[in-house]
């Protein structure tokens, strides 16, 4: 008896709290005419997605795809132009790490067959989406070869550098002069 008792005074007063949330009480819920903070219209479409205006796989559409600044590609988060001419220019050297939408190409230790002493590393950083030239970094690094077999860091004449990067926008240019040509 006991038992039930404490059953049928638990269930009372769980059913009189459960009453009490949806009590009335009178109040009024007002909303302000006037929006405080940010006004979304509807109808507007401004979206950004992580694989640019072209889609995943960019599209057939020109002014869609490099929206008439010369970005090429719809995919990258690079300029597409300045990317493949950066792994055409490298392609005689092993790549050792390629991420196209950072926009970072690293080489991995070359050395030319005719030179064995010495070898060179390369990395490219495209900064934009636009083809330009202020959108293209080239760090390079050469090594020697010592008389004890250990390689030496060497400094590299900033003719070189400058050589890969107009090397890099020579061919960029000639990809996309191609491209419009079609």
């Amino acid at each position: 008896m006991k038992r039930r008792l404490i059953f049928t005074l638990t269930g009372l007063i769980v059913s009189l709290l459960l009453a009490g949330c949806d009590a009335d009480l009178g109040a009024k819920s007002t909303f302000p005419e006037k929006s405080r903070g940010v006004v979304y219209q509807t109808g507007v479409k401004n979206e950004q997605t992580i694989f640019g205006k072209g889609g995943l796989f960019g599209s057939d559409d020109k002014d869609l795809q490099n929206g008439g600044n010369g970005t090429g590609g719809g995919g990258l988060g690079v300029n597409a132009y300045l990317w493949r001419a950066s792994l055409d220019t490298l392609s005689f050297m092993p790549l050792s790490s390629a991420d196209p939408f950072g926009g970072v190409i690293i080489t991995d230790w070359y050395s030319s067959p005719d030179s064995p002493s010495e070898r060179f590393k390369v990395t490219v950083y495209i900064l934009d989406r636009r083809l330009r030239a202020d959108g293209l970094r080239v760090t390079a690094f050469k090594q020697n070869l010592d008389a004890a077999n250990q390689w030496i860091a060497v400094p590299l004449a900033p003719k070189v550098i400058t050589d890969l990067e107009n090397a890099i926008l020579a061919k960029a240019r000639e990809l996309r002069v191609a491209r419009e040509g079609q």
